[in-house]
């Protein structure tokens, strides 16, 4: 993930529309593009990275450099994600998702891009997804390739490392967890194939995204008629560049987020409620639309 940007101090003048003004914007513009962020899983149990000024609320992640080049850090990583994990393969969809797959269904949303990686959109029926930063439900093998579900590195993880399975942790963003940094025993798993290092498939901070999810998001941006940001700060670039395109491209941009982001000057409407609130109303309110013209 690029590094964050410090954040914009321009308020916008709609920073408490309502969420008729929500409607009124979606239906005003039936062509979107979404992009979502860490809140909107918040609801589903999995914690987020900022509070409302958009200041990191926890330790440093592990850099991609980092992650390569030692062997402390990947420890570091594995024993942190090893007790995180869980907390991410058992989350569910919560209503936000939900209603984002109605709008997708109903031909509103064109096409959704998320910062997330806990595949919870494609979990709600959402068909057409660009994950920016990939999966944290697979690894790869950085020698010879291979894929891996993370649940399968898990079961290694846990036979190997059954000490870690008690320790008082607190849960963090991703499948990330605050755990002390573990011991030289600790096993860093490797590739079931060829014993190779293995990598989670995200981007991670210091890693660039790759090319193809944005220049495939950027044509979805320019098919559009506006964009919707759901549950980001968009205090990493690689969110707010979309942003910066959609204002070149002079299509509107709306957002739903509690707390202040780096585009709220870019915005021409943004709601301060939870996403599952905005957005389960926003559903409801569009279908009944959608029956009248039916």
């Amino acid at each position: 993930m690029p590094i964050s940007a410090s954040p914009s101090r321009c308020t916008s003048a709609s920073d408490r529309a309502g969420p008729d003004a929500l409607h009124d914007f979606v239906r005003a513009h039936p062509r979107l593009f979404v992009l979502t962020g860490a809140g909107i899983s918040t609801d589903s149990g999995i914690p987020g990275y900022r509070d409302a000024q958009g200041r990191w609320m926890r330790a440093p992640p592990v850099l991609l450099h980092d992650f390569l080049h030692s062997e402390t850090a990947r420890r570091r990583y594995w024993a942190r994600s090893m007790v995180g994990w869980p907390l991410v393969f058992g989350a569910h969809p919560n209503a936000a998702h939900r209603a984002l797959a109605r709008l997708e269904a109903a031909g509103t949303v064109r096409q959704l891009v998320t910062q997330n990686v806990d595949g919870l959109h494609q979990r709600a029926g959402h068909a057409q997804v660009i994950e920016l930063h990939g999966n944290i439900g697979r690894a790869v093998c950085l020698d010879c390739g291979a894929d891996h579900t993370r649940d399968s590195i898990q079961r290694r993880l846990e036979a190997e490392n059954g000490i870690l399975e008690s320790a008082p942790v607190a849960a963090a963003a991703d499948g990330d967890a605050d755990v002390e940094c573990p011991q030289p025993e600790f096993r860093v798993p490797a590739c079931p194939r060829c014993a190779g290092m293995l990598k989670p498939d995200v981007v991670f901070f210091g890693e660039a995204v790759p090319k193809a999810r944005i220049d495939a998001a950027m044509q979805a941006l320019e098919r559009s008629d506006a964009m919707l940001v759901v549950g980001s700060s968009l205090m990493v670039y690689s969110g707010y560049r979309f942003c910066l395109r959609a204002a070149e491209l002079r299509r509107p941009i709306a957002a739903v987020n509690l707390g202040q982001t780096r585009a709220d000057c870019l915005l021409a409407l943004k709601v301060e409620r939870p996403c599952t609130e905005a957005l389960a109303g926003l559903a409801d309110a569009l279908a009944i639309n959608w029956q009248h013209l039916a």
